[in-house]
């Protein structure tokens, strides 16, 4: 099997995080921020270490500002419910994820927000011209993804940020995809909500993901419930992150997160960056040139590392069956949970064919699913 999917799911996990993992479930996994016992507090030590951990990564200076959630969904909702106010102006982008479109166009269908939507060129890039045009004073959040989950391309978010800062508008970055690839600093970037998943570039375990939340940045609870602070209250506690974390955290994979991003530290992350880059400049290379082939991903110095394509007369999903069955190669095919990227990019019928290498992929996989999709696109399969 050749896995060509890891702008869904990284795979496969570095050793030492599936280490990690199994190391906490056999040496005891407790509660943490619960009991008094020492096993609970280890775990509780663990959750502290991660934080830290991910505060260097991003560069953030309270720790305790960094909420785990299950995923990046979560934190986005988390994020657009917790800080809008009714009559308010958002703006964010026609290349985003249904996780932050469908919270968003539901806001507006009840009335709640004005939402504004800018589009993206024909690569599904957001220009920073359009971003400035688009921004001002009075609006109260600006939603953005740091790279499209559709094409790769690399959006203008440290630009974007100044801009925001500029306005008092808040600044929210969905890094579901580029996290891990492309270099964050909250603070260079001007980032007042940061949501990121654990299981993609970041080669942590599903189920894992974080929210970052700015110091003076006025935000409600999805959900309320146990914290294990403040439990004689019948009221949601106001400290970070405990707002925010109602409910028993996935300890065992949040140590593991935690283990992925010290291999990101340890490999380096522009060793990451030239390897995806690498890979995806083979595809780009084997497949530019066939005639039934269509590419709409921006180049590799532009690009998270994805290449999305379409076959002359054949639909996604069959190119995407075809690799699987025949070729034992994964991809995956179809709207990507971002149906107004496709809007904009022109493919509503027949959807793309995501091909996105990884880290632990090499240059003898990629020849072999360069060969199968020629073969396809050639009607020789």
């Amino acid at each position: 099997m050749i896995y060509l999917d890891n702008a869904a799911t990284s795979w496969p996990k570095p050793p030492q995080v599936i280490q990690a993992i199994l190391d906490v479930l056999k040496r005891g996994c407790a509660n943490p921020g619960r009991s008094a016992h020492a096993m609970a507090r280890q775990a509780e030590d663990a959750l502290l270490s991660v934080r830290e951990v991910i505060a260097n990564f991003f560069n953030i200076n309270d720790p305790m500002r960094i909420a785990f959630m299950p995923n990046t969904t979560y934190a986005l909702n988390t994020a657009i419910y917790g800080v809008i106010t009714r009559g308010s102006t958002v703006v964010t982008t026609a290349m985003e994820h249904n996780s932050v479109l469908r919270p968003l166009k539901t806001l507006e269908k009840e009335g709640t927000i004005n939402l504004e939507i800018i589009k993206p060129d024909k690569y599904g890039k957001v220009s920073i011209q359009n971003i400035k045009k688009t921004l001002r004073k009075g609006i109260e959040l600006f939603c953005m993804t740091l790279s499209s989950n559709v094409t790769g391309a690399i959006m203008p978010v440290a630009e974007a940020g100044k801009i925001c800062r500029a306005h008092g508008i808040t600044f929210l970055v969905d890094a579901a995809q580029g996290a891990g690839v492309i270099p964050i600093d909250v603070e260079k970037m001007n980032i007042d909500l940061l949501a990121f998943p654990g299981h993609k570039g970041l080669f942590g375990p599903q189920g894992t993901a974080g929210l970052y939340v700015r110091e003076g940045v006025i935000i409600k609870p999805l959900v309320q419930g146990g914290t294990g602070s403040f439990s004689d209250r019948l009221v949601q506690p106001e400290i970070f992150p405990d707002v925010l974390e109602s409910g028993t955290l996935n300890v065992p994979g949040i140590v593991g997160l935690g283990k992925g991003i010290l291999f990101i530290n340890d490999t380096g992350i522009e060793n990451i960056q030239f390897q995806k880059k690498s890979l995806l400049e083979m595809l780009f290379d084997g497949l530019g040139r066939e005639s039934n082939i269509n590419i709409y991903s921006p180049p590799p110095e532009q690009n998270s590392g994805i290449l999305a394509l379409s076959v002359q007369d054949m639909d996604s999903s069959e190119v995407s069956y075809l690799l699987d069955r025949k070729f034992g190669i994964c991809t995956r095919s179809g709207f990507h949970c971002a149906p107004l990227s496709h809007l904009a990019l022109g493919t509503t019928d027949t959807g793309l064919v995501r091909i996105s290498p990884g880290y632990f992929n090499n240059e003898t996989e990629i020849e072999l699913a360069i060969k199968a999709i020629q073969s396809i696109a050639r009607g020789m399969y």
